[in-house]
């Protein structure tokens, strides 16, 4: 087949980059800016592992230990955690559900652009000398003009407010692109589970992160033009805050947690050569988690003096989390049993997985009992337990996903006997990382001290816990060394590289066109493409004639418009008029070029080259 480009300016190298908004370009720009960022997050848990490796060190001051672990925290959920989930949807979700393109790739193009500049302007914190450091939670007072006098926590309600346009606008598109744009015949209950729990997310994400939006605009009235929404001295209110924060915080947990949750279910399946065990009840518990997950936000708050009754409700309710999770640990264990299971890296990290993730969830009952909560708030225990979650979780999923699409996403095949060292180092590392800080919590070792004296008990854990954490970053370089040798390789990555691909991404070459799909595949049942195999078919029914492809142009303007949002934050937080109004103008300039003159797209036409192909 020969694809040829209409009336359409082509740009090579660099600016095809920096113009594109093909969704598989724009996952790929997701990966590499997450990985970063992961990177710089990384190195500042190392720095704060280094700190607390012996009582009463000094490698780094109160301050820097402050800076540091705010920084480590908002960059991993933020600005690494995030952009590597939009990078998997960007690669995968137009795939499984037989698109071309997403509902909006301007706007999935804006999206990781703003997100970007959002993250940049966070990190330039480091070169200007402010550097936030009221935790990654930025509690006030202490996040308030008061008590942080600095411009560390202006960067910080910026960054984030630009960064979270970005996940706003994925958010939207993804949930219009599953609702709008699958495949013929793929109806809800035919969706890839890895598509389901991208459209709760989508869906979590268009209700939570305004909520942030709010609070973040809020703080920086308070910082910039002295309002009084959480100064208490003034009549504001420092709870509220909390109220405002977790309200978006707890959703977001899950906003992370459901797409490694619909990862490990594509993996499992993939590796075991089974159906997913038990996919509507996989699909009921990912809907229940989304909406119990709005429930549970005062748990992080049991201590503030909320009540007996408003305690008991938020314990309930985090408690009742517990079942739909406990339903999808089961159908993943069902889906393993007696299936051919094939140890790749891949399904190593999904096996991993489970048992990491069971031990969070326990830790996280353990939390929801709110008279046992006054004992373990805001100790090394709590730690543990998102670590459990996060890094257990949604990181062992991340890798899982990465190894199981790479070849789909890049056309090559990821060295396996170096990502088996990826993961036994990492997994190794990251439980004698937290396993023990469960113990350093209850033996009453608190959260965010810069360091401890000796002879209480904590020496040895925290030597164990410092160990564990080298080990995990060898693992990361272990991962970075596989990603650089395997790129040398050719793209010889066949279009089902696994051999026991179910859904509509294997049936295509990897990498795939620039149009995905020659023609729309038409759908026919779960596992469409394992339900055409088992027929003896070689390629998908099509639901179409070869005809020409509409696709949409590259532009510059969503990299100028983030530009413009980016030089805007600094002129808010130096209050410098004329530098916000060069920066808004530029904004608002491109938003109006794009109404202008609105870019229609061009017309790829795909000619037949092979008689006689089955239709």
């Amino acid at each position: 087949m020969a694809a040829h480009a209409h009336k359409v300016k082509r740009y090579r190298g660099i600016m095809d980059w920096l113009t594109t908004v093909d969704h598989k370009k724009i996952g790929i720009l997701y990966l590499i800016a997450g990985a970063l960022f992961f990177g710089v997050g990384g190195l500042e848990a190392i720095l704060i592992r280094i700190q607390l490796i012996k009582p009463m060190n000094d490698f780094v001051g109160a301050d820097t230990f402050n800076e540091l672990i705010t920084m480590h925290g908002t960059t991993m959920i933020f600005l690494a955690a995030m952009p590597m989930l939009f990078a998997l949807m960007n690669a995968v979700i137009p795939l499984q559900i037989g698109a071309r393109d997403v509902a909006f790739p301007f706007l999935n193009a804006l999206g990781f652009w703003t997100f970007f500049f959002g993250g940049l302007l966070l990190n330039i914190s480091w070169f200007a000398g402010n550097v936030p450091d009221a935790g990654w939670t930025s509690y006030v007072p202490l996040a308030g003009p008061t008590y942080a006098s600095g411009h560390g926590v202006d960067y910080y309600v910026l960054g984030l407010q630009i960064a979270g346009i970005g996940t706003l606008l994925g958010g939207v598109n993804f949930m219009a692109t599953i609702i709008n744009m699958r495949a013929p015949g793929m109806s809800f209950m035919r969706m890839p589970m890895f598509t389901w729990t991208i459209f709760i997310t989508s869906v979590m994400i268009v209700f939570a992160f305004p909520v942030l939006t709010v609070g973040l605009v809020a703080l920086m009235f308070d910082r910039l033009f002295q309002a009084n929404f959480f100064e208490t001295a003034s009549g504001g209110s420092a709870i509220l805050w909390e109220h405002v924060f977790w309200v978006f915080g707890h959703p977001e947990v899950y906003i992370l947690i459901l797409p490694a949750f619909g990862v490990i279910s594509e993996v499992v399946s993939t590796f075991s050569r089974k159906r997913l065990f038990g996919y509507s009840s996989m699909v009921f518990a990912t809907v229940l988690i989304a909406f119990l997950g709005f429930m549970v936000w005062a748990h992080h708050m049991f201590t503030t003096g909320l009540g007996p009754v408003a305690n008991a409700l938020f314990s309930i309710a985090t408690m009742l989390i517990a079942v739909p999770t406990g339903v999808k640990i089961f159908n993943w264990l069902f889906t393993l049993w007696g299936g051919s299971i094939r140890f790749t890296t891949s399904s190593l990290f999904a096996i991993g997985f489970i048992p990491t993730f069971v031990m969070g969830g326990v830790t996280g009952v353990m939390l929801a009992v709110a008279p046992a909560d006054y004992q373990y708030h805001d100790s090394y225990f709590v730690v543990a337990h998102f670590h459990y979650v996060i890094v257990g979780g949604l990181v062992f999923g991340l890798f899982a996903g990465l190894h199981y699409w790479w070849p789909k996403m890049f056309g090559r095949m990821l060295n396996e006997k170096i990502g088996q060292v990826t993961f036994w180092t990492f997994f190794v590392g990251f439980h004698l990382t937290f396993f023990v800080q469960h113990f350093l919590g209850l033996l009453g070792m608190p959260r965010r001290v810069w360091t401890y004296l000796p002879d209480q008990g904590f020496d040895n854990m925290n030597f164990i816990s410092t160990i564990g954490a080298f080990l995990m970053g060898i693992g990361t370089i272990a991962m970075i060394i596989n990603v650089i040798v395997t790129s040398a390789k050719p793209r010889n990555a066949l279009a089902d590289p696994w051999e026991d691909g179910r859904s509509l991404e294997w049936t295509i070459p990897s990498p795939p066109p620039e149009y995905n799909f020659k023609q729309l595949p038409l759908v026919r049942g779960y596992d469409a493409w394992w339900k055409e195999k088992m027929e003896g078919k070689t390629e998908m029914t099509p639901a179409e004639p070869v005809g020409p492809i509409h696709m949409p142009s590259p532009s510059i303007l969503p990299l100028v418009m983030s530009i413009g949002l980016f030089i805007a934050g600094f002129g808010f937080m130096y209050d410098k008029l004329i530098v916000t109004f060069v920066g808004m103008a530029i904004t608002l300039g491109c938003m109006l070029l794009r109404s202008v003159f609105d870019d229609h797209g061009f017309h790829i036409e795909v000619e037949e080259q092979e008689k006689g192909v089955q239709a």
